[in-house]
């Protein structure tokens, strides 16, 4: 266990003192808020920049007419589809609409010509003009008013709360747990593929640079694998954590900027108070929703979510982590690795696709009990599930299969591993594997 420990050791330092780690750590967190922000300024700027785009219709059924908006002017044309494209060609105009003569029932053959695709944002504005147009066609077709098709359309927000058996309740707040389940699926999912593969890329390089027949000399072949795999899972951890605590302050510190740390209400008259100018007030409280979406964020049970992420990640990486090792001493090059990942990763893949088919919409289901309990899933599954709050007994059992599992891979990793990292030049197959794992010794 000295040796483990020793190995261990000197993984977790040889790691953390490098730039690329401190860089990680602190900038990550801090980078991806700062690439949304700078993706929405862009967007903003493109479309302020974009101007008003003109738009040129040619409409033979004689239907169709347009209101200009912020987006488009639209200019009518008459003549030929044939003159109406010179015209438009010799013109600096976005685009050419083409309305030919249709019926009602079924309006068909309506084409939009410009120099260079359009993007998918103006053909479904586009769209949905030719839509209201011929809407309100129908409408005047069967002598419908539209103020009395207006106040038939009702606009229904169905509150979901949470009613414990005690009678406590709670906001459930649907759309937020959905959100939460994926970033933490999505966290999981790529935490052990990086960490997993830097297991194998580390066994690797030891084993080719000869230095592993040094180290195998005064330790057995399980302790190095052993050591390697908890160095750097204990490197990943303290990453973890460090993120967490970075978050949890800016968080805090965002919280009390927009008042949360008070009841709701209360905050909101703190800062109606503060404003002075109607209209800002006014502008302030239709900033409810996004005050509510920060109470959301600020009611989420941050320890329990933390602990079971830890876990998840720990116990994920430690089954996945061993199945990487043993590859990585059975072959003498990244390439030769190649053949053996796909099939490790397969089930974290399905993991993965089967989060957002059908675990994070409907995660009672038995296809996301299952997820959740298989070993190999389960890391991605049940994180996806913790915001919906599975049952107990789940969570348990889930946790326990996946120490076995871990337990499990690592005995067949290790079997793999005391022989392979001593071998070079053999041309490695599956067959060659289970050879080695049924060697005595």
């Amino acid at each position: 266990m000295n040796k483990i420990w020793l190995i261990m050791q000197r993984e977790f330092l040889n790691r953390v003192q490098k730039k690329s780690f401190l860089v990680a750590t602190i900038l990550v967190p801090l980078i991806f808020p700062a690439v949304i922000a700078v993706m929405g300024f862009i967007l903003m700027k493109q479309e302020k920049s974009a101007g008003v785009s003109v738009v040129e219709v040619l409409d033979e059924s004689g239907k169709m007419s347009f209101e200009n908006s912020s987006k488009f002017e639209f200019v009518s044309v008459t003549g030929t589809l044939e003159n109406a494209k010179v015209t438009y060609n010799e013109s600096s105009h976005f685009a050419l609409l083409y309305i030919p003569a249709f019926d009602l029932a079924k309006p068909e053959g309506m084409i939009l010509y410009s120099r260079e695709s359009p993007s998918i944002r103006k053909m479904g504005d586009l769209e949905n003009m030719l839509e209201q147009r011929i809407r309100d066609l129908k409408l005047e077709q069967f002598n419908i008013d539209k103020e009395t098709l207006k106040g038939l359309k009702t606009s229904v927000s169905l509150k979901s709360i949470s009613l414990s058996k005690s009678g406590e309740e709670k906001d459930s707040n649907t759309g937020m747990l959905y959100i939460l389940g994926f970033i933490l699926g999505v966290l999981i999912y790529m935490f052990v593929l990086i960490y997993g593969m830097q297991i194998m890329l580390g066994v690797i390089e030891e084993k080719t640079s000869k230095i592993v027949e040094v180290i195998v000399s005064s330790v057995k072949p399980f302790q190095l694998m052993m050591g390697k795999i908890l160095g750097i899972a204990s490197v990943g951890l303290l990453q973890f954590f460090i993120w967490a605590l970075l978050i949890s302050v800016l968080s805090t510190a965002a919280m009390s900027l927009f008042g949360l740390n008070m009841p709701q209400q209360q905050a909101m008259e703190q800062v109606m108070n503060q404003v002075d100018d109607p209209e800002m007030a006014e502008a302030m409280q239709s900033n409810e929703k996004i005050m509510n979406i920060m109470k959301s964020v600020n009611e989420i049970p941050y320890t329990y979510i933390v602990f079971n992420f830890a876990f998840y990640f720990l116990g994920g990486y430690l089954l996945y982590g061993a199945l990487f090792a043993a590859v990585g001493s059975a072959v003498d090059s990244q390439q030769e690795a190649q053949q053996f990942t796909f099939p490790i990763t397969l089930p974290l893949i399905i993991a993965y696709f089967g989060l957002f088919m059908f675990i994070l919409n409907d995660p009672d289901s038995t296809a996301s009990f299952w997820f959740s309990i298989i070993p190999f899933t389960s890391p991605v599954a049940m994180v996806g599930r913790l915001g919906y709050n599975p049952p107990l007994w789940q969570l348990i059992l889930s946790q326990v299969l996946l120490i076995g599992g871990f337990i499990f891979t690592t005995w067949i990793a290790g079997r793999i591993y005391r022989v392979g990292i001593l071998m070079h030049g053999t041309k490695v197959n599956y067959k060659v594997l289970a050879k080695w794992f049924m060697m005595k010794g």
